[in-house]
């Protein structure tokens, strides 16, 4: 007896359903370009998106590497499906001075 008398009910928060605004949020796919610090390489991944006219929500890019040759691009684009991202990706990477495109999905 002593051990169920340790058990405790679990709070109904545990049980809920999540919101109808979690469940319905829009999903962001994420770019992350590696490039060699190119002047045109920015436009160009820029205009990928612009033709379709798509805003990206964030873009961070910084120099880095040794000697600062390289260019990393984080961009996030709000409410993209992933067919059309992965094409991005794939039309990004054959931009002239960029190495890697690596693609992911977050809510």
């Amino acid at each position: 007896m002593s051990q169920m008398s340790s058990l405790r009910a679990a709070s109904p928060e545990a049980f809920a359903m999540p919101s109808l605004k979690a469940v319905s949020a829009p999903r962001t796919f994420c770019f992350s370009v590696l490039a060699d610090a190119a002047p045109g390489v920015m436009p160009r991944v820029l205009e990928l998106f612009a033709k379709r006219n798509l805003v990206p929500s964030r873009w961070h890019s910084q120099v880095a590497g040794q000697r600062e040759k390289e260019l990393s691009i984080d961009i996030q684009v709000e409410g993209l499906g992933g067919e059309l991202g992965h094409y991005i990706a794939r039309c990004i990477d054959q931009i002239q001075d960029v190495h890697k495109v690596l693609t992911s999905e977050k809510r």
